[in-house]
């Protein structure tokens, strides 16, 4: 039987007020679960109407569970292994805006919708020229919010208090910021007129948040255990670690708003949350990166194994303490004491946390996480950071999309996956062969914003760790670096 209204005893109906673009593994078991939380402790008396963001998604699949799931929260508290499980309750529903453009846009009539958030990647937040206003469902998140904006503005005829508190969760930097200053210029480019701007200014609150909750996703590993304990089928159960931390930079009001503290949650409403998104950036989600091509050339599938792996643990080991760590400011106590906490979660006994699934747009994840990283390093030190750059190197040969015989299954912009299909297709077998790629890939500006083959040597450095691992295999080329 699978997970329905009608087997779940306790399902309840709430006013939408959070309108949510994504509906992948991190949004539901991370912002859905605070708002089933809230609802169920602190009386928020809200649902979520999750907005489909690319044409290939899941909404169809949470419609057909009534917009139940099954979340498990695993991991480590005070020492001891905790393992729970429960129905999250908190969405109303799901759109696909490329099938039901109209859908989308008449949620912006109900006047109590209040919260937008939105986890779309890191290259989610992003313009696309070819975006219109009234020719059917935009390409981009942020062309298709600033069409509903539009049409609330429309409404409500410019009122400020039908404005909305928005905050996107994506992990680049200042993204209540861009997000905003994408908006504002499809405004300008679709003439949308100033009363439409003013009100952005006025009626909206743009917020740059930080999330962190290590979220695996899917069981499948272990998903006919799963359904033996849960007793249904539930083709969107979820797994995420205990862990939660949501920082927001924006006015305290938010909290009159949103009954954090009465509802127990990790939430800080901050004026500057620098300091937390560095350190968080940079020492979880860095090593996160760097470990990925590494780890899954060598042979392995997941964090936890790569972690307690004697060789790939040494790796990621130092990348953190050795690199990472080295180019921070806060205390260097407080930042080992916070590294020590990652490698803990890291080894979440509970959490199956696959390589592949943080591949997922590992050029732009590489450029936010990693490289102000590798470019502190040299600034600081005055020489690359080896491990670093290594993983660089193991990311152009990740991408490939070889193991041995195996194909990689590749996830990136379209224009990624040209650029290194061709690349990798016209390689000759030559150790020149693999310089011009590197030297072609640092050179790509569309990712990384400038041309790295700037940096002092870069190029020679990836060249020459690429050459060992198209010759050696990873196994051997890795011994280079430890």
């Amino acid at each position: 039987m699978k997970l329905s209204k009608e087997l779940y005893k306790e399902f309840k109906t709430y006013p939408e007020r959070v309108l949510q673009f994504g509906e992948g593994n991190f949004l539901r078991a991370f912002v859905d679960w605070q708002i089933d939380k809230m609802n169920e402790e602190a009386n928020f008396n809200g649902s979520v109407v999750v907005i489909q963001p690319q044409e290939g998604g899941l909404v169809h699949k949470l419609n057909e569970q009534d917009c139940l799931f099954t979340l498990y929260l695993q991991g480590v508290q005070n020492v001891k292994a905790i393992k729970t499980h429960k129905i999250i309750n908190s969405i109303s529903r799901g759109i696909n805006p490329y099938k039901n453009y109209d859908e989308y846009l008449k949620v912006a009539e109900n006047p109590e919708l209040r919260f937008i958030v939105s986890n779309t990647t890191e290259a989610g937040i992003a313009f696309d020229e070819n975006d219109k206003l009234n020719e059917g469902c935009q390409k981009s998140f942020p062309g298709k919010l600033t069409a509903f904006l539009y049409e609330r503005f429309r409404i409500f005829n410019g009122d400020n208090s039908k404005g909305f508190i928005i905050i996107p969760c994506e992990l680049i930097d200042r993204n209540g910021e861009k997000l905003k200053e994408i908006i504002l210029k499809y405004a300008e480019i679709w003439n949308l007129g100033q009363p439409f701007i003013d009100w952005l200014h006025n009626g909206n609150t743009f917020c740059c948040s930080l999330v962190d909750r290590i979220v695996p996703g899917y069981p499948r590993d272990t998903i006919d255990e799963v359904r033996l304990e849960l007793g249904y089928d539930d083709d969107l159960v979820d797994v995420g670690e205990i862990f939660h931390l949501w920082v927001i930079e924006g006015p305290q009001s938010i909290k009159e708003e949103l009954p954090i503290e009465k509802a127990g949650l990790n939430i800080k409403v901050v004026d500057d949350m620098t300091p937390y998104r560095t350190r968080k950036v940079r020492i979880l989600n860095g090593p996160h990166t760097a470990m990925v091509p590494v780890a899954y050339l060598y042979g392995l599938e997941t964090v936890g194994e790569s972690v307690e792996h004697e060789v790939i643990g040494e790796f990621v080991h130092d990348v953190i303490y050795e690199e990472i760590v080295e180019t921070l400011d806060l205390p260097h106590e407080e930042l080992v004491e916070f590294a020590d906490a990652i490698i803990e979660r890291f080894q979440n006994p509970y959490v199956k946390h696959y390589l592949m699934s943080i591949a997922l747009n590992s050029m732009s994840k590489y450029k936010t996480r990693d490289l102000p990283s590798l470019t502190e390093y040299l600034n600081r030190k005055g020489v690359l950071p080896k491990k670093l750059v290594f993983s660089l190197a193991a990311l152009i040969e990740f991408y490939k999309g070889k193991r041995g015989e195996e194909v990689i299954q590749l996830a990136d912009d379209e224009d990624i996956l040209e650029l290194y299909k061709e690349l990798w297709s016209n390689f000759d077998g030559s150790n020149e062969g693999l310089k011009t790629i590197v030297t072609s890939v640092l050179a790509y500006e569309k990712n990384w914003g400038m041309d790295l083959n700037g940096i002092p040597n870069l190029t020679e450095e990836i060249t020459k760790y690429l050459i060992l691992i198209e010759t050696l295999g990873m196994k051997e080329a890795i011994k280079e670096v430890l």
